[in-house]
Parts: C-alpha cells; sequence; structure tokens
C-alpha cells in the first residue's frame, strides 16, 4: 500500500507560509523597513531611491552651509581683530600729531605703528581649513607680505575673483571678498593709510602725521562697510540652514511613510507567524506517525 502525499501538502504549504511571514515580520523587526528589497513593494522601492538621492543632496548641502558659515564667522572676527588694530593706530596717531610730542616720541610712534602694520598683514592672512579668506580665488598661498618697496608697504599677490558656493538646489552664496578690495580699497586703502601715517610719524611733520591719521580713520570706516558682507552672508546661511534641516526631516517622513515599517504589526505578525507554525508542526508531527502506520498496513 502506497502512502498518499496530498493529504499533507496543505499543511507542508501552511508551514512555509508561516516560515516566509515570520521571516519577514523579524527582518522589518531589524530593520525597520517595511521594503527591504524592491520585490517587497516595487513602487515604493522605487520612490525610496529618489528619496534617497534627494537626501545625499540635501545632506551636502547642509555640510556646505556648516563649512561656509566657519569660513564667514572666522573671516568676520579676523576683520573685527583689523578694526581693533586700526582704532589703536588712530590713537597712536592722534598723540603723534600733538605738537608738545618730541621727535623721539614720534619715532617711537612710528615703530607701533609698524607693529599695527604687520600685525594687520598676518590678519589678512588668515586661513580656514587650509584656504587663505582674503586671496580672492587664489586660495593656497598668503595673499599679503610686507614689502617696502611697495607705496602700501605691502604686496598683494592674491587675486579679484570671488568664490560662489552652491547651498540649495538653484541657489548659490558668494562666500568672500578679495584681499584688495578689502585691505586696499578706492574708498579707504588700509594698508597705503598706515604706510602713510609710518612715513609721516617718521618725518615728525605733524600736519602729514594729521592728515595720515585722517586717512585711517576713513580706511576704517571703509572696512567697517566691506565687513557688513560676512555679517549678511552669515544671516543668509542661517536660514538656509533651517530650512535644510526642515527639508531633511521632510524627507525623512516621506522615507518612513514609502518604506518604514509597522513595528506593531510587525510584532503581532511574528507572533501571529509563530504560532501558526507552531500548530502546523504539531499537526505534521499526529500525521506522519498515522501516514507511516497506514504504509505498514
Amino acid at each position: 500500500m502506497r502512502v498518499n502525499p496530498n493529504y499533507t501538502a496543505d499543511i507542508l504549504t501552511d508551514l512555509w507560509q508561516s516560515q516566509t511571514q515570520a521571516q519577514t515580520a523579524i527582518e522589518q523587526l531589524a530593520t525597520g523597513k517595511r521594503v527591504n528589497m524592491p520585490s517587497d513593494d516595487p513602487a515604493a522601492a522605487a520612490a525610496d531611491v529618489q528619496n534617497q538621492a534627494l537626501q545625499s543632496q540635501n545632506d551636502q548641502y547642509i555640510q556646505n552651509t556648516s563649512n561656509l558659515d566657519g569660513s564667514l564667522q572666522t573671516a568676520d572676527s579676523t576683520l573685527n581683530s583689523v578694526v581693533t588694530a586700526l582704532n589703536q593706530a588712530i590713537s597712536l596717531g592722534v598723540q603723534g600729531a600733538n605738537g608738545g610730542v618730541s621727535s623721539a616720541d614720534q619715532q617711537a610712534i612710528a615703530l607701533q605703528v609698524q607693529s599695527i602694520q604687520s600685525q594687520i598683514v598676518q590678519l589678512a592672512n588668515t586661513s580656514y581649513q587650509g584656504s587663505f579668506l582674503f586671496g580672492g580665488t587664489a586660495t593656497q598661498s598668503a595673499p599679503f607680505a610686507l614689502d617696502s618697496t611697495q607705496p602700501s608697504g605691502v604686496l598683494y599677490s592674491g587675486n579679484s575673483g570671488v568664490n560662489n558656493v552652491e547651498i540649495a538646489p538653484g541657489s548659490s552664496i558668494q562666500v568672500n571678498l578679495p584681499g584688495s578690495q578689502v585691505f586696499q580699497g578706492a574708498g579707504g586703502n588700509v594698508m597705503g593709510s598706515l604706510q602713510q601715517l609710518v612715513t609721516a610719524l617718521q618725518s615728525g611733520n605733524t600736519t602729514n602725521i594729521g592728515t595720515a591719521t585722517t586717512q585711517v580713520s576713513s580706511a576704517l570706516n571703509y572696512l567697517s562697510q566691506q565687513r557688513v558682507f560676512y555679517g549678511s552672508a552669515v544671516s543668509q546661511l542661517n536660514s538656509n540652514q533651517s530650512f535644510l534641516q526642515q527639508e531633511q526631516v521632510s524627507l525623512q517622513t516621506q522615507e518612513n511613510t514609502l518604506v518604514g515599517a509597522d513595528m506593531a504589526t510587525a510584532a503581532t505578525n511574528l507572533s501571529q507567524a509563530q504560532a501558526a507554525q507552531s500548530a502546523t508542526l504539531a499537526a505534521l508531527a499526529q500525521i506522519i506517525p498515522q501516514s507511516l502506520l497506514n504504509y505498514l498496513k
């Protein structure tokens, strides 16, 4: 007598289905995702690929914004130090223009102004993460150097270019001003006025000292106007960063809607699949011995 396996087919199918359901639920609980391969939901998987691309792009914009914020903050802080140094130079100029100051004192004051000049050159050569901030688009070498052969006492080896960086789709921002504009602009030549003040103090001519001090004051006002660029750029970056962070939350929510698993449902499905699997195995345990007994008869 042959054993007819047909009556066990449904039970074996149930066992396979319960095992598959259990495995699916375990995978969802482990990954937190409903769609772990394209075949789980082709439409959702395709949409998720696009979502992931947008998230990657948004992450890059956030990184760009963060790096630029540090660069702009550094430039602004540097210019603040230059403002402080120029105010010191103006005070020294006023002191040197006083007719009661001796020639020796004027020479000593000239040395102090030269020290300030050197300090400002160092500040103008400030770099951030390996890039010089005031060299235009020539960011790999220091843009300024003291040079007594130059009328301004300083040689500028940068260029007049500006850098623009994309911070959002279709939106870019200018992130620098060239040093030639900031420190040697027609509206106020910081380097040139300091050199004039040094020369005037060395000559001892109080009229020239007063004129040079006025030029330094004009350069200070001009520099303060240039500094506004950096404050405005930082504000724009902060607004853009808030937008990008909101966009990231939106994309993550969309991703969860597309492929995210309902953890409570997955846990329930696992429990039900395990119960069904246990029941099916118990049924097989009863049927197989009986089948063998019938076969032996």
